[in-house]
């Protein structure tokens, strides 16, 4: 009779217990869901900021602005073709640069 006490009493007290753990891992379950909420939210935002960035690149490092910038900014201008020199090594010479 006295074992049937002591489980009695186990299982009444054991309720409570396992209901707050039920309570903290709800809490805990809904911390963690804002946490990764607020973290998406931040990765959106980077991504956005990262896809507004390329598309700057991408304008900014256009040959036709390039050739604007060198024009007006550092005041170059085209070489003419027949002042292009152009060096070429044949490899088959065995020569390729270095003395012997």
């Amino acid at each position: 009779m006295n074992r049937r006490y002591v489980m009695f009493y186990f299982f009444v007290l054991s309720i409570p217990f396992l209901l707050g753990i039920v309570a903290w891992q709800s809490t805990r379950y809904a911390e963690l869901d804002r946490n990764t909420r607020r973290l998406e939210a931040v990765q959106e935002n980077w991504v956005e900021s990262n896809s507004r960035l390329v598309a700057g690149i991408a304008v900014l490092s256009s040959s036709a602005r390039v050739g604007q910038v060198a024009a007006r900014e550092l005041g170059l201008t085209p070489i003419r073709p027949e002042n292009v020199l152009q060096v070429s090594i044949d490899p088959a010479s065995g020569h390729g640069g270095r003395e012997q």
